[in-house]
């Protein structure tokens, strides 16, 4: 259930970063819900392989280049779904800030609470 409430408010937040961020533009909802899943995939599939190619450089910038690399796999996810478009770096670059926000607030508020 935590799992599609994720999902959502992903899509949702997509749909907001669209709306504010100028460069980014989303079809609908549902491309939203689609572009949300492929994001999803490419950051537990592709970015750990990605992070781990640029260790160096990532070192070297104490950490900052994560961001372009988090900006690449949103940029990417705009090239693989249709209906999702983000139009360069700068675009991408905010737009996944926002994203990142965004999920590590919805897990503030998701997380399990066992005591």
């Amino acid at each position: 259930m935590k799992l599609l409430l994720r999902w959502l408010i992903s899509a949702a937040a997509l749909m907001l970063i669209a709306t504010y961020v100028p460069g980014i533009a989303v079809a609908g909802f549902y491309s939203a819900l689609i572009a949300a899943l492929i994001f999803g995939l490419i950051n537990a599939l592709i970015r750990p392989l990605a992070l781990l190619l640029t260790l160096p450089v990532n070192i070297l910038t104490l950490g900052l280049f994560t961001l372009v690399i988090n900006a690449l796999m949103f940029w990417l996810a705009s090239t693989v779904v249709k209906g999702f478009y983000v139009s360069g770096f700068w675009p991408a670059f905010w737009g996944a800030l926002i994203m990142w926000v965004v999920a590590w607030f919805t897990n503030m508020m998701l997380k399990n609470k066992a005591y």
